[in-house]
């Protein structure tokens, strides 16, 4: 039954990601889209709690480190998907089991078996392959430090939810602080930004004054580009945070019920529909070194996921 729960999870997510690269694609605010997303998950778990009445027990507060991490790990993906190449973040977001099954071996002795040690060589030499590619390099990584910030946020938060299962916590109360605290956040964070950018075009129009002024018409600012609306871009957020909310509900029973690190490579291979969209949709070729790179990846991830 996990399994059913790991492998709809990983649907879901695997939607959100293509959604996440096609938004960020668009003139629209991050922050704000990234609000919505949350705001969404809020109201629909506190809703449908409304209903199953599933108590808040001292363990749903781990909902709270949940929603840090996943405000750090959303935040760097959507970023991700800006700068880089979507293969090369959807390969990042497929490797948060390296994380949970090294983490979970300190935190709860959860073991490394032979094959689970090999799977990890394998990943490392994807990656290996992928950073020395000929389109990758220190100075153009080509959003995969993004990639890498996501991976660590995404392991965290999977840990946190298994932790979160272990205390007793319910699902629903438990996303609802973690949705809540995602909402302050990105909402604090988009409300900071829009203050300087207020602060930045009071100060572009004063000096344009100034400069006109002095005959000095050539000094007239580029008009910045035009974001879709405050309520157009909270509004596609919060439809994009279904796909989130319904990935989140299926994680926690998954955790529950089933092994750490089996779990979350399951739900890693949401990577597969993300990279499905990129090269057919998207039309990404890749070099033979990246090419090469994903496909040692992904099947470190499949070793990973039989050995677990």
């Amino acid at each position: 039954m996990w399994f059913v729960f790991a492998a709809a999870s990983a649907v879901c997510f695997g939607l959100r990601g293509i959604l996440y690269q096609w938004t960020s694609q668009r003139p629209i605010d991050r922050n704000l889209l990234l609000f919505g997303v949350y705001l969404s998950g809020t109201i629909i778990a506190l809703i449908i709690n409304l209903f199953a009445e599933q108590h808040w027990s001292s363990g749903v507060w781990i909902g709270a480190v949940m929603g840090l991490f996943s405000f750090i790990s959303n935040a760097a993906i959507y970023r991700g998907f800006a700068v880089g190449k979507a293969a090369i973040i959807a390969m990042f977001t497929g490797l948060p089991p390296v994380v949970v099954v090294i983490m979970a071996y300190f935190i709860w002795d959860e073991k490394l078996n032979l094959w689970q040690t090999l799977s990890f060589v394998i990943i490392i030499f994807g990656l290996l392959l992928i950073r020395y590619s000929n389109e990758i390099s220190w100075s153009n990584l080509k959003g995969a430090q993004w990639g890498a910030l996501a991976m660590l946020g995404f392991g965290l938060t999977d840990l946190s939810s298994k932790q979160a299962t272990l205390l007793g916590a319910e699902t629903l109360p438990t996303l609802s602080l973690m949705y809540i605290t995602g909402t302050v956040l990105f909402g604090f964070t988009w409300y900071s930004n829009q203050r300087k950018k207020s602060a930045s075009h009071a100060e572009t129009a004063a000096a344009a004054e100034v400069s006109i002024e002095n005959g000095n018409s050539a000094a007239m600012p580029t008009p910045p580009r035009v974001n879709w609306s405050i309520g157009k871009t909270l509004l596609w957020g919060m439809i994009v945070g279904l796909t989130n909310i319904s990935g989140m509900m299926l994680v926690m029973p998954a955790f529950k019920l089933g092994v750490t690190g089996l779990v979350s490579v399951v739900i890693a291979m949401n990577v597969v529909f993300v990279l499905l969209y990129a090269r057919f949709v998207l039309k990404e070729r890749f070099t033979p070194l990246e090419l090469s790179g994903l496909c040692a990846a992904m099947v470190g991830i499949i070793i990973l996921r039989l050995a677990a």
